[in-house]
């Protein structure tokens, strides 16, 4: 459901004036185009047309959550396509042209140096893959891989001599959130030196031949530093902030460098600033230019004079902005998205319970009204306060959404995100289960559901199996079965419950503890489960799985599934069958009428 753009680009126009002004790209999601991802160019002049030809695709699969998936390159489109996973050159106008060579590689963090694109290339499925990055020339030459160290890489970027090349590892159990490393190698070849290790390095930027800017989080928050090749490390923002996040796409920009200044976004997870440091040093002032934008994306581009990112807030949707750095005048270069009107959108209260975070969105009706707990995915992750028409789509029907930040979200430094850590489906739980209590305590909610994806998914379940408060549970593709699913899932996740439960075999007994499926018959009420049929981060078979055992237990439930879904819904379809199918069954759990979409059966003992 989520309409914001990836990635943004300013390139100078291939052969036109400098003074005419640079063109902007971005790419964007269309569900009516089966939920490809366009790449698209403003011109100068503010016109705005496709560049990438219908029927393409600019995704990848790398690490299954995808990769920066383009770069321009002299007015021309690089790009992986999501069909064959090839990359491709494309003029504007023309037919893309394939660079790589056909077969079961796959592609991704793309970066142009010179005539080449710099990337990791992946190989493999399941637990068995390989990773390396590759410099793949523009004119149809054979790749060449250049380095070959951790079995996770990202960030590969090279020096402004062109001498050398600075990337990021890690490898098994860690997550890039626990630990990475920050490499520098001669890009000929030559020993691997590493600079930076023992924190999470999400985006590292070369200052000049001698050291690079870098988000880390050693002190447990990710700070901007800089560091040198002889691996000293300065914080330039020693603040109780966040200027980095969560790395499950490859290619994140959190900061920009424009000139000598950076621009970055910064803040936590209830507000996202964007500010610039004019003369980065320890402690150097920051001087905000967001304006009235809650939430920056990690999608910047700088050309030394504007910055373009994008940006939202709780009353503007996502959009594509350019900020000059001197006067902070700012322009919106995406097209004007249709919105309902304002007294449909609601307006969230950040709040904090018992040392929980969430963003309460209350319903249109006044008085005690049902509500719903809703759980990001992740879970090492976040929900901002930004609109979303989502949320507004029940709200305007008179239920209260509550979005929980729980113990283990991103945007509160390392200390809160490891709450988590060898509790979840615990402190998860219990932290939506405050909330959920605070809601009816202060006779806002007169009941309570529950509704996830994904890592989501998992915790309302669980929350379903494990609590006696929510009435009824939402899963979007969903886990229900931990141990199955470490067993079955991809490579990137493949140790992620290592940190989140604990190593297997040795604390199995968590896992059959914690386990939906296995604790099914205790479900505080019915469960509406629904999955993409091509999904290979959650296997459909976790939906199926606790349907089934619902069954045997007296259990309510509906399962739906959808042909051609991956993790996530993209097509126009399914998204509103998702929506009516989601509201429908708040009707039968809250007991108050649905005529404006489809009925749903629930299946099992009424």
């Amino acid at each position: 459901m989520d309409d914001r753009p990836l990635w943004v680009e300013i390139a100078e126009r291939a052969g036109g004036p400098r003074d005419a002004g640079p063109e902007v790209w971005w790419d964007e999601p269309r569900p009516h185009e089966g939920g490809r991802r366009c790449v698209v160019r403003r011109r100068p002049d503010g016109t705005i047309e496709d560049v990438l030809p219908p029927g393409w695709n600019a995704r990848n699969r790398v690490i299954e959550y995808g990769g920066r998936s383009w770069r321009v390159h002299r007015g021309r489109l690089v790009f992986t396509d999501w069909s064959d996973g090839r990359i491709h050159l494309c003029e504007p106008g023309g037919d893309p042209v394939p660079l790589t060579p056909e077969g079961p590689a796959r592609y991704g963090d793309l970066v142009v140096h010179g005539d080449e694109v710099w990337c990791v290339r992946e190989v493999g499925e399941g637990h068995d893959v390989t990773r390396d990055i590759i410099a793949v020339p523009l004119d149809g030459s054979p790749p060449r891989s250049v380095i070959r160290t951790h079995h996770f890489l990202m960030n590969p970027r090279i020096s402004p001599d062109g001498r050398q090349i600075a990337w990021i590892g890690w490898n098994h159990p860690d997550m890039p959130w626990d630990a990475t490393e920050l490499c520098v190698a001669p890009v000929e070849g030559g020993p691997c030196r590493v600079v930076a290790s023992g924190a999470s390095i999400v985006q590292a930027e070369w200052r000049d031949d001698d050291g690079l800017y870098a988000v880390a989080d050693p002190d447990g928050w990710w700070n901007i530093h800089h560091i040198g090749l002889d691996g000293t490390a300065t914080n330039l923002t020693p603040l109780p902030l966040e200027f980095g996040d969560a790395t499950w796409k490859l290619g994140a920009t959190f900061f920009a460098l424009a000139g000598e200044r950076i621009v970055a976004m910064y803040g936590t997870a209830d507000e996202r600033r964007l500010g610039v440091i004019d003369r980065p040093a320890p402690g150097a002032p920051i001087r905000d230019v967001g304006g009235d934008y809650t939430y920056w994306a990690p999608a910047l581009s700088s050309d030394g004079v504007s910055v373009v990112g994008v940006a939202a807030s709780p009353y503007r949707p996502y959009e594509v902005v350019r900020v000059d750095l001197e006067s902070g005048t700012r322009e919106v270069l995406s097209p004007r998205k249709e919105l309902p009107p304002a007294e449909l959108i609601p307006r969230p209260e950040a709040v904090t319970v018992d040392g929980v975070h969430a963003h309460v969105y209350p319903p249109s009706a006044d008085g005690p009204a049902p509500y719903v707990v809703f759980v990001h995915g992740g879970p090492t992750s976040s929900a901002p306060p930004v609109i979303d028409l989502e949320v507004a789509y029940f709200t305007s029907r008179g239920i209260g959404v509550a979005e929980v930040n729980y113990g283990g979200s991103t945007g509160y430094g390392r200390a809160y995100r490891e709450r988590l850590r060898h509790n979840w489906g615990v402190v998860d739980v219990r932290d939506c289960e405050t909330v959920a209590r605070w809601l009816t305590s202060t006779g806002r909610a007169s009941r309570v559901a529950i509704r996830g994806g994904s890592a989501g998914g998992w915790t309302s379940l669980a929350a379903l199996v494990h609590s006696d408060v929510f009435c009824g549970a939402v899963s979007h593709y969903g886990i229900s079965d931990p141990e199955g699913w470490a067993a079955e899932t991809h490579d990137f996740e493949s140790r992620y419950l290592d940190g989140l439960i604990g190593p297997l075999p040795e604390t199995r007994q968590r896992y059959l503890d914690r386990s939906p499926e296995l604790h099914a018959a205790r479900a505080s009420g019915p469960a509406l489960l629904m999955h993409g049929l091509e999904d290979k981060v959650v296997d459909p078979s976790q939906s199926e799985r606790f349907a089934a055992a619902l069954a045997r237990h007296g259990g309510r439930w509906a399962c739906l599934t959808f042909p051609g879904e991956q993790h996530g819904w993209r097509r126009e379809p399914t998204i509103v069958r998702v929506l009516e199918a989601e509201l429908a069954f708040y009707g039968l759990i809250f007991g108050f009428p649905t005529p404006e979409v489809p009925p749903l059966t629930l299946e099992g003992t009424a």
